[in-house]
């Protein structure tokens, strides 16, 4: 359902194309492009990482050869992206892109992204080395669930909005809290580094879970026809430090306990696969709470788009109409 018609005035178009892993983002987001006039530029935060085409179902050669893409592949694995680090590089993106006179068109699953960009992120302070290291110290020492009960008697706020498995964003948090004595939730409340950066128009895929799921087991099975065995035994033999986003990446853990012989391919794919569908309910769960652009520019698709020709076919002039509707 499309409502309304507001527009804010002085900005610069975008659109966003947002949903859960499997969607079909990728492709719709290539469709406008196409017929936009667009560009793609990547806003999931483990399509940055140039280790990880297979496992992350980053565009074929043969897609980015239809229409310029952006920001995928273009981190090694064994440097931490971060909101940060994404927001500046999104805005230069797409500044490029408007030099070229194309459409930008972000397209991705990290809701944290997506926010960093549409609201702003919160100036914290740098919490130096000192900080930093006493982070990664504590969690090789107590584990991930052991620096969430730690965090959680000096900064419970921050510690409350954090998964006990989440080893990267609890050591952040540790790490700010020492360095600066705020906690990062409180860092986050006290307001955002700038304004507006574009006039979003938003597409958000909603497909039903059951569709979901069996996308997901779908597209594992494709991945692992299509090398993803290879892609991370020679991701471990780069011997990177567990903790860093790339090796926590989806069917990354599960396949490299296959590699160590510790379970057989049947039992890997079954929790590659349960562990993206979990991740899915999280991202749904995100979208659902968090505005991606004003609720008249913003148009929820809930089946499954990309899966069939057919369909987008049939829903690609609405959405046309409905962006430039907003131009």
């Amino acid at each position: 359902m499309i409502e309304g018609h507001g527009k804010d005035q002085g900005l610069a178009e975008a659109v966003i194309v947002a949903g859960p892993t499997c969607s079909g983002k990728s492709a719709l987001a290539l469709a406008l492009a196409e017929r936009l006039g667009g560009a793609v530029i990547n806003a999931d935060s483990m399509q940055v990482y140039r280790e990880l085409r297979v496992l992350t179902a980053r565009p074929t050669p043969e897609d980015e050869a239809r229409v310029p893409h952006l920001l995928y592949g273009v981190r090694p694995a064994a440097e931490a992206g971060s909101a940060a680090w994404w927001r500046a590089a999104a805005l230069d993106a797409m500044e490029r892109c408007r030099a070229r006179g194309l459409l930008p068109i972000l397209c991705g699953g990290t809701g944290l992204y997506f926010r960093a960009l549409t609201d702003g992120l919160a100036e914290i302070p740098d919490p130096g080395e000192a900080a930093r290291a006493e982070g990664r110290a504590l969690l090789a020492e107590l584990g991930a669930p052991g620096l969430h009960a730690r965090l959680a008697e000096v900064d419970p706020r921050t510690a409350a909005g954090l998964r006990p498995s989440d080893s990267q964003r609890l050591a952040r948090a540790w790490e700010v809290w020492r360095g600066t004595g705020q906690g990062l939730s409180d860092w986050q409340r006290a307001g955002t580094a700038s304004g507006p950066v574009a006039r979003f128009s938003a597409v958000r895929l909603d497909p039903p879970r059951p569709a979901l799921r069996e996308a997901i087991t779908g597209r594992f099975t494709r991945m692992l026809a299509e090398g993803a065995i290879d892609e991370v035994r020679a991701l471990l033999a780069l011997g990177l430090d567990p903790a860093l986003p790339a090796m926590r990446a989806h069917g990354v853990p599960e396949l490299a306990q296959l590699l160590r012989g510790g379970i057989t391919l049947i039992e890997a794919q079954a929790k590659a696969v349960s562990a993206t569908t979990r991740y899915t309910k999280r991202q749904h769960t995100w979208f659902a709470h968090h505005a991606l652009a004003e609720q008249d520019r913003t148009v929820i698709l809930d089946h499954r788009t990309g899966d069939s020709e057919q369909v987008m076919q049939k829903i690609l002039p609405d959405l046309v109409e409905f962006i430039r509707d907003r131009g």
